[in-house]
């Protein structure tokens, strides 16, 4: 059974939920452009893992079957629970490390670039967490876990941590001694130096204070939320690329061939001594932090949510069967839900070639759903395609209108 899809819904609903209390209580943790670009990482991580969700699952049933030095049952409810636990301190070493060395970093870095901090954020996650994620589960294997009770309590794990990213809950007592909450997790996407890489369980704080990796939030040090190295982007591809290309470079610059190999597995942050005096990173005085923003005006990111919402539905629905479809499908699907989120984060920066790509997308949507319905894999009624084609029409016309109000304004400017 996949969680994932079935908790959507509910997502959905208490991302509605807060933005209610936001406006009850008179605050503003959701900017749309921000709110988009994490949903986007999600969806594009979702797609991604019907790619690469194999790696992890058939490693473990590997380990499994060939290394397994007990033979646990399914059936046994102390069974389930121990691989709860088991689970989550198997994660908090992968969250650790996916903060302190690089290599990590770079995947795990996607899901800290918000510098906002909401429901949202929760699902801002990876695309890139396959390639060595599963290292840290093999332990699970070893010990006997069966497969599904290790995909199950995974699920559930990844499931927990939604309800944590908000700032509408406070601190919530003697459960801060035993359970990751929001106040402890608030610390963790902080970029603040008292705060930075701290508090990594998934479910357990009891790991962050026996391992002395856990930091209370405090009174006096507001938490500002980010990455030292801003993303700067609305962009989910770059989003999932921005660490990678950063020690890409430094590698190719670095005179030392060690240091061209070692930068991967360093501590995050270090550079060749050489490459960080010819190139120094700026980081941002968090004294008056600005937030990352692009004017917009809001016809305009009403005009990116209500295409947005085109991807949530599609990538919902590839949730659903993406278990039954073939590689080149697979592929397909992953390249067109890319190409659209990536041109729909263009928008959001108000690229000047964003209308251009923006055409493009909307010219593909028909062609691709007729490419679906004749691959089998679903029955597109009548009404489907009325609605479909009603969707892009109206489209059409509000980017026509919108591109075209731009350019006029721009010649009046000119001429005034």
């Amino acid at each position: 059974m996949d969680y994932v899809l079935y908790a959507v819904p509910f997502f959905l609903l208490l991302i509605a939920l807060e933005l209610l209390a936001d406006r009850w209580r008179g605050r503003s943790s959701y900017r749309l452009a921000d709110a988009i670009n994490s949903l986007s990482a999600g969806v594009l991580s979702t797609t991604s893992g019907l790619l690469t969700k194999g790696v992890g699952v058939l490693t473990y049933a590997f380990a499994w079957q060939h290394l397994a030095m007990f033979e646990l049952s399914g059936q046994s409810l102390w069974v389930w629970l121990f691989a709860f636990v088991f689970y989550d301190l198997c994660y908090y070493w992968n969250h650790r490390f996916g903060h302190e060395r690089n290599i990590f970093w770079a995947a795990h870095s996607v899901h800290h670039q918000s510098e906002e901090y909401n429901l949202s954020t929760a699902l801002r996650q990876t695309s890139s967490g396959f390639l060595l994620g599963w290292l840290f589960y093999l332990p699970m294997a070893v010990a006997g876990m069966p497969p599904q009770v290790f995909l199950t309590v995974a699920a559930l794990n990844l499931l927990y941590q939604f309800w944590v990213h908000t700032r509408h809950i406070p601190k919530l007592g003697w459960l801060e001694w035993l359970l990751i909450t929001p106040s402890n997790h608030r610390v963790h996407h902080a970029q603040n130096p008292i705060y930075m890489d701290r508090n990594y369980g998934g479910v357990f704080i009891l790991w962050d204070r026996l391992f002395g990796t856990f930091q209370e939030e405090l009174d006096e040090h507001p938490v500002v939320f980010g990455v030292t190295t801003p993303l700067a982007s609305w962009n989910p591809l770059w989003a999932n690329l921005q660490f990678y290309v950063q020690l890409w470079r430094d590698a190719a610059q670095a005179a030392s061939r060690w240091d061209r190999l070692r930068i991967w597995f360093m501590p995050t942050g270090w550079r060749p001594a050489d490459v960080a005096a010819r190139y120094p990173l700026a980081k941002p005085d968090l004294v008056g932090f600005v937030k990352f923003e692009v004017p917009l005006a809001p016809g305009r990111k009403v005009y990116a949510a209500a295409q947005f919402a085109l991807y949530v539905a599609v990538g919902s629905g590839l949730l659903a069967v993406g278990e039954t479809l073939a590689l080149p499908y697979l592929l397909a699907a992953w390249a067109w839900m890319a190409f659209g989120l990536y041109a729909i984060g263009a928008w959001l920066e108000n690229r000047p070639w964003a209308p251009a790509i923006e055409w493009l997308r909307l010219l593909s949507i028909p062609p691709v759903l007729w490419l679906a319905e004749h691959a089998g894999l679903f029955a597109a009624k009548p009404m489907t395609w009325s609605v479909l084609l009603g969707y892009i029409l109206l489209s059409a016309i509000a980017l026509w209108w919108m591109t075209g109000s731009a350019a006029r304004f721009g010649r009046t400017t000119a001429r005034g």
